[in-house]
């Protein structure tokens, strides 16, 4: 796995009512916290782990343009999320989940292609959102670089009983692809499984035979 940097972390115990508005924060939730990494797709996993972990909601989440490799300043990095919660001891607890799961998720490499196959077990508040479907139902989450996560993505759907709920068609901000794919947790394990052989054998064959 390629470990994920943790660039900047701030709480802001009680935002700017204008401020915690224009970032989406709902009513009642006038805590933030916020936080900058170098990987867009872990960070929005883990956002999404905190709001099962903590009355937090995800209020605000934007990866920026090109990706961490060309950050514009050094703690910008690839994404910004920004937790909301009723207290400030509930982001606290929201953001320490989501660092939690920043150290065991991120992007796997191989033959020098990085990409990510996740199952999320459980879909917070955040991704089942995101996805269109209820709380708590599984998601594979599958992105990698433009081509390979095409036809990475066809593997997966056709290796198991999944539904593609959201298509992220490339370029993304930050030039890569993939989507959100939903079924049981099995299911979702096995396009996963299917996603990974297919970006591997892209990577090791861009041509599709050996030259």
């Amino acid at each position: 796995m390629i470990p994920v940097k943790i660039l900047a972390v701030r709480y802001l115990a009680s935002a700017s009512p204008a401020l915690a508005k224009g970032l989406g924060a709902p009513a009642g939730y006038p805590s933030l916290g916020l936080l900058t990494t170098d990987s867009d797709d872990a960070t929005y996993i883990a956002l999404d782990e905190a709001t099962k972990a903590a009355d937090v909601k995800v209020c605000y989440a934007r990866s920026f343009y090109a990706g961490a490799a060309n950050a514009s300043t050094p703690l910008a990095g690839e994404v910004i999320g920004i937790l909301a919660g009723t207290t400030p001891g509930a982001v606290r607890s929201g953001m320490e989940a989501a660092i939690g799961t920043l150290s065991r998720v991120g992007f796997e490499e191989v033959h020098g292609v990085p990409f990510l196959a996740h199952t999320v077990s459980s879909a917070g508040s955040f991704l089942s959102k995101e996805a269109a479907v209820a709380e708590g139902t599984a998601l594979a989450y599958l992105i990698a670089p433009p081509l390979e996560s095409m036809y990475a993505m066809d593997a997966a759907l056709k290796a198991a009983d999944v539904r593609l709920c959201k298509l992220y068609s490339p370029p993304s901000e930050t030039n890569f692809g993939g989507g959100l794919l939903s079924g049981t947790q099995s299911a979702c394990d096995a396009a996963c499984a299917a996603f990974r052989d297919a970006v591997a054998e892209v990577a090791k064959l861009p041509h599709g035979t050996e030259h």
